[in-house]
């Protein structure tokens, strides 16, 4: 069982749409609003200062806007944005090409950042802390380090797995950030903030259906936004209604609380196969046919925001509140032994 594409907040090549619905400024970035406050300081100072901005971590679920606010923090303090997946940095000098080709000023946003090689992570240690580069040079007694000073940068490194920075890099950054899961109002905000950007008839009640089973995400939110246009347009007036957006989500089995079919098989593996749990990852991962990772990033994390799950030392437990939702008693019963 795979999650659809239009719903997982991470599959595939991002939708160029999305780019075009990207906030340019801090005053225009919705939610996040303690994060926002925090930057808003750190960006004023540096400016006063003439200074390049701290480095800055920021991790949470995907899809809660870590890329837009890279961008962000890069347009305020007037600088270009490179931006680099982690896993394409296979070699040191991979890494060494780009940081020696940065403008003095210019922001790196490296996305997936735990999962650096240690080599090329060890690499960056000197490059964020003194801004230098230390390259080997030959092999063996007659290798020699070469010392490169580096023209001042700002890196803003993005995980969605945080525990997994090692302790010499998290201590690197001079500022970090958890980004949450957004509220509906904010949500539904962005879902008329994007309609109106792109140009759709949306109505109240149809932006706060939509809000209701975006899963605190922008980018889900955005998606569905998208699939419930087309349903109004070939099934109604083109306007997006609760009505429409309703039987638009229906179709792509999302209820009214954002959960779908992957979500409901997790929690009915862990309630009606292993008795509430406590399970492990790698069981339920194998009885689902799914990645761990996939499930560890992109089903639990709004599983327990909705206190559905509990993850302890254990295993996995799922709450009195999940069985409510699946309708069926907390102590399962011989039913399900």
């Amino acid at each position: 069982m795979h999650r659809h594409p239009d719903l997982d907040p991470t599959s595939g090549t991002e939708d160029p749409a999305e780019y075009s619905l990207r906030p340019q400024r801090l005053q225009e970035y919705i939610g996040q609003e303690k994060v926002k406050a925090r930057l808003e300081i750190a960006l004023q100072a540096a400016l006063k200062r003439g200074e390049v901005l701290d480095h800055v971590l920021l991790f949470g679920p995907p899809g809660l806007g870590k890329t837009t606010l890279a961008h962000v923090l890069a347009n305020e303090m007037g600088a270009p944005c490179k931006v680099i997946q982690a896993p394409a940095l296979e070699k040191k000098g991979d890494l060494a090409a780009i940081l020696t080709n940065l403008e003095e000023g210019e922001f790196l946003f490296i996305d997936e950042i735990h999962r650096l090689s240690a080599p090329i992570e060890e690499l960056l240690y000197s490059a964020m802390e003194d801004r230098k580069l230390d390259i080997l040079i030959g092999q063996g007694p007659s290798a020699q380090t070469l010392k490169v000073d580096l023209r001042p940068f700002t890196l803003i490194g993005a995980t969605t797995r945080a525990g997994l920075i090692s302790k010499p890099l998290h201590d690197r950054f001079g500022m970090v950030h958890r980004l949450e899961f957004y509220t509906r109002v904010h949500l539904a905000i962005i879902a008329n903030r994007s309609a109106s950007l792109l140009g759709i008839h949306l109505a109240k009640e149809g932006a706060e259906a939509i809000a209701r089973r975006s899963r605190g995400t922008p980018r889900i939110c955005n998606r569905l936004l998208r699939r419930c246009r087309d349903y109004a347009e070939v099934k109604g007036d083109g306007t997006i209604t609760e009505a429409s957006a309703d039987a638009c989500l229906k179709l792509h089995e999302v209820d009214d609380l954002g959960l779908d079919a992957l979500d409901r098989e997790y929690l009915q593996a862990i309630c009606h196969k292993h008795r509430g749990g406590p399970v492990g990852l790698r069981t339920l991962a194998a009885a689902l046919g799914e990645d761990e990772g996939a499930l560890e990033d992109l089903v639990e994390p709004y599983l327990m925001q909705v206190g559905f799950l509990d993850r302890t030392p254990q295993g996995r437990k799922a709450t009195d509140a999940a069985y409510a939702y699946l309708g069926v008693k907390s102590d399962p019963g011989p039913l399900f032994r």
